[in-house]
């Protein structure tokens, strides 16, 4: 921790209302890198499975460059995730970005070269982006109170929608720029990834200070040092535990279901004769969906319960599984809605997730479990995304969205036992 922060943290533990103004600021700097970040995220959505189907000449392995860049991001989540606990948010946050950021220069390579092997290297390192992405919604709750955490997460997921939108809507114009320049036009979005996760990660480091996990841990080891009469540690950790479980379980079943339906729609849509435009505006639905509801849902997990939103995501994404399946293949609109109810689903699972995994954390070591959990979610998604190629080649779209469907409602029983226990 650096000379000013030694000085002044003691101001933050007595000062209430410096605490908040952190609070909001931590808020602004996060949400400007969560802009950027959201535009390098949706590059390897919209044209990651086209890309290796160029490449590979087949649909059987369109759900490799989603399951690698989530493994990578897999990796990545616990490496961000201590790099943030021993070092600060700032300083994981950033490099994963950065990373994120190189990933998407080897995807441009790979595209030029006609590398395969380039390629999928390439992805895993990409998927730093996409783990820090996720990961930077735990930043604005470190100074919040319980009754902010869903909100500071929503407030911050929202900001990634203007980022989001943008980049699958840019998909023909950054084609356009890849070939003037000449490289394959699949690549070209890449371009945009490039630039926007190393400008996210670089507001982050220049911007982020002082860090607030390092504040929270200083006011966290003030609190119980001059607390009285504290003797509920065994109860407290019961909850923790199954709150950890219970949080854990919500996102990595609506990670496994987005990805597999989300992976497979552009395969899906080219098949029956749609172009790159349509792609771009279905899965810029889907992305909005994804975040733009964010801050309502925040107020909602604050207001009526992690538990009773966790039950809605299960719900809206069978609804999203049996529309995609039903939807008739000519029929955009119907895409379109299809796509934006699994967004909304994932949206209600992920933040309600995520709010009681920081219910259920100190700051102690809160970044580090945080980072650990976020690796089973990008595992759910690297299997989502690798098995529902071989779904598609050996069955149907259909079969495929009516099963993520079905299995979206596991989240029911879940919950329920969790408000039981």
């Amino acid at each position: 921790m650096s000379d000013n922060l030694q000085d002044t943290v003691h101001d933050y533990i007595t000062a209430p209302d410096k605490v908040k103004k952190m609070y909001r600021k931590v808020l602004v700097v996060v949400s400007i890198s969560q802009i950027f970040g959201g535009a390098g995220l949706a590059a390897g959505i919209t044209v990651g499975a086209l890309l290796a189907q160029k490449m590979l000449g087949t649909d059987a392995f369109a759900g490799v460059p989603a399951a690698l860049f989530t493994l990578g991001s897999a990796g990545a989540a616990l490496i961000v995730g201590r790099l943030s606990q021993r070092y600060g948010r700032r300083t994981g946050l950033a490099t994963g970005f950065i990373v994120g950021g190189v990933g998407s220069v080897g995807v441009v390579l790979a595209a030029v070269l006609n590398s395969v092997i380039l390629l999928f290297a390439s992805l895993l390192v990409y998927g730093a982006g996409t783990a820090t992405n996720l990961q930077a919604r735990y930043a604005g709750t470190d100074l919040a109170n319980q009754q902010q955490r869903a909100t500071a997460i929503s407030i911050t997921m929202v900001m990634t929608t203007f980022g989001a939108v943008a980049g699958p809507n840019l998909v023909d114009i950054m084609g356009e720029v890849a070939l003037f320049i000449g490289i394959p036009p699949l690549a070209g979005p890449f371009i945009l990834s490039a630039a926007a996760y190393i400008l996210a990660g670089l507001v982050l480091f220049i911007m982020l200070r002082p860090d607030p996990l390092d504040i929270a841990k200083r006011i966290s080891t003030y609190n119980q040092e001059n607390a009285q009469h504290i003797d509920n540690d065994l109860i407290d950790n019961n909850l923790n535990k199954r709150g950890l479980t219970v949080g854990a379980t919500v996102m990595v079943l609506t990670q496994l279901v987005m990805v597999a339906i989300m992976t497979m729609t552009p395969v899906h849509m080219e098949r029956h004769g749609h172009g790159l435009t349509d792609v771009g505006i279905v899965i810029g639905f889907h992305i909005g969906a994804m975040y733009l509801p964010s801050l309502v849902t925040g107020i909602l997990v604050d207001k009526i319960g992690r538990t009773a939103m966790s039950i809605a995501s299960g719900i809206t994404l069978l609804m999203a599984g049996l529309l995609a399946a039903l939807a008739p293949s000519n029929s955009v609109i119907l895409l379109i809605i299809a796509l934006s109810l699994l967004g909304l689903g994932w949206n209600f699972g992920l933040i309600s997730g995520t709010a009681q995994i920081v219910d259920s954390t100190m700051p102690s070591t809160r970044a580090k479990t945080q980072g650990t959990l976020d690796v089973f979610i990008a595992l759910a998604g690297a299997s989502g995304g690798a098995l529902s190629g071989v779904v598609l080649a050996n069955t149907s779209f259909t079969t495929l969205s009516i099963g993520g469907g079905l299995l979206s409602l596991v989240l029911i029983p879940v919950v329920i036992w969790s408000r039981r226990s």
